[in-house]
């Protein structure tokens, strides 16, 4: 990995972060670490980071709560968590709000580092040959890397908005599991975990939920669409 990126790592489990840190500098990135929540919000609002890394269970501010925070401030960093953690329940709060990814305890540090990978890839990629895609009263802008439908703006975490990309840039066309894992987490493998169906569940929630007519669609057994 080229140097440059500065990595957030927010992490109480002091020979544990000391790991991780050493880690990433052995891998080129610059890392700060936090020992508990206040710290990890003083340093975010200080520092223009690349990617955070949270554990949930934090002193004087949980994961959950950084989380949120840190994506109402900037919606395009990536957040993934690191904790001990892995009910499904536990995933989808730390979706909810707006972490891109989730690993749980105990890891393996290629695990983590192809995460990071992935995740930087994607906050770098300029969608330079697109302007915006236009489906019924869904306005997508990559310029802006925002969102509208019928005029209002639906906030997205950059996961959802790849997600959201991917079925409006092939609508009408069914989108297996498969496709999904390979163009929006790089993973040629199916992780064994329901991820995907948890991302269709929070895109429905804010694309159709409030409307009538609406955009995302199952096909039982083959995936998903938009039309």
């Amino acid at each position: 990995m080229e140097k440059g990126y500065r990595i957030l790592l927010a992490e109480d489990e002091a020979k544990l972060s000391q790991v991780i840190q050493e880690e990433l500098n052995n891998h080129g990135f610059k890392t700060d670490v936090a020992f508990d929540g206040q710290i990890a919000e003083k340093l975010f609002n200080q520092h223009q980071y690349s990617l955070v890394l949270l554990d949930i269970n934090l002193p004087y501010k949980n994961g959950l709560a950084l989380c949120k925070e840190f994506r109402a401030i900037n919606k395009n960093i990536p957040i993934i968590m690191l904790t001990a953690l892995g009910e499904l329940q536990d995933k989808m709060d730390a979706f909810g709000v707006g972490a891109d990814d989730y690993i749980v305890k105990p890891f393996h540090f290629d695990e983590l580092f192809a995460r990071i990978k992935v995740s930087l890839k994607r906050s770098d990629a300029t969608d330079a040959n697109q302007t915006n895609i236009d489906v019924e009263d869904l306005h997508i802008d990559f310029t802006t890397k925002t969102v509208t439908r019928a005029g209002s703006e639906i906030p997205l975490t950059a996961k959802e908005f790849s997600l959201l990309t991917l079925l409006a840039n092939n609508r009408n066309k069914v989108i297996s599991k498969q496709e999904i894992l390979e163009k929006v987490w790089d993973l040629n493998f199916d992780t064994g975990t329901n991820t995907i169906e948890v991302y269709i569940s929070f895109l429905r929630n804010k694309i159709d939920k409030k409307f009538e007519e609406k955009l995302i669609h199952t096909k039982p057994g083959f995936g998903y669409y938009m039309k």
